[in-house]
């Protein structure tokens, strides 16, 4: 699964690669970024295509999100945090498919985070993953409007996982969905089921490195978090 990203560049350095896509409203998120050890239901911006909050839009645009999947419907004693969804079969699910056809996303990362689990079904040895070239990447995501009690809009987004490649499959049985830049435009169109796209990743682009095991507890780590160490 994906439950940890990190991101090793400001804000404005992140939204400078992702250039086609307009700013929004996200200087609230300035001052969090580098964020070394991102967990789940925090705010992340993500890329959306604006018509899904203005109709008649087709403008890419960055906007502010929590990591944690609620369907617009969920009454709030019915919430339970969702952070990855498969993408086998997503497009006939009631609860994500509508998310799917008209509410995907994209979330910007430099990484993520994977624990070896295989061999002992516990979390391990972390490890971290990104691409070879160490480029900022998109993970598919879908996202929902949920209206809190107190009558607040809130943004949120869960991220698409996947069978893992060959690098992935050593340590984990999924991975979340990676998508190439190519095809970040399709991702956020109205297409309603672009199935293709969720598979594996290239694992010859990527690359991952054992990081120390404090990551399960250092919620604010700074650049150590994702520092290569040496296996015993």
């Amino acid at each position: 699964m994906c439950r940890r990203i990190f991101v090793n560049s400001s804000l404005d350095e992140l939204i400078h690669h992702f250039a086609f896509a307009e700013r929004g409203e996200i200087d609230g998120l300035d001052g969090r970024f580098p964020r070394y050890n991102g967990y789940p239901r925090e705010a992340y911006p993500i890329i959306i295509r604006d018509g899904a909050q203005k109709p008649g839009s087709l403008a890419s645009t960055y906007a502010m999100a929590v990591w944690d999947f609620t369907p617009s419907w969920m009454k709030p004693s019915q919430r339970r945090p969702l952070v990855n969804v498969p993408c086998e079969g997503i497009a006939a699910n009631a609860r994500f498919g509508p998310a799917y056809q008209a509410r995907r996303c994209l979330v910007p990362v430099s990484g993520f985070f994977e624990w070896d689990t295989l061999e002992t079904g516990r979390k391990t040895q972390p490890y971290a993953v990104a691409m070879k070239d160490r480029l900022p990447f998109a993970l598919a995501g879908i996202s929902a409007i949920w209206r809190h009690p107190a009558g607040i809009d809130i943004l949120n987004f869960a991220i698409l996982t996947c069978a893992p490649n060959e690098m992935m499959a050593t340590i984990h049985d999924r991975m979340p969905v990676i998508l190439h830049r190519k095809d970040y435009d399709r991702w956020l169109s109205s297409e309603l089921d672009p199935a293709d796209l969720m598979k594996p990743f290239p694992a010859a682009l990527m690359n991952r490195w054992p990081v120390a095991r404090r990551l399960h507890n250092d919620k604010r780590g700074g650049p150590e978090t994702i520092t290569v160490i040496a296996l015993d």
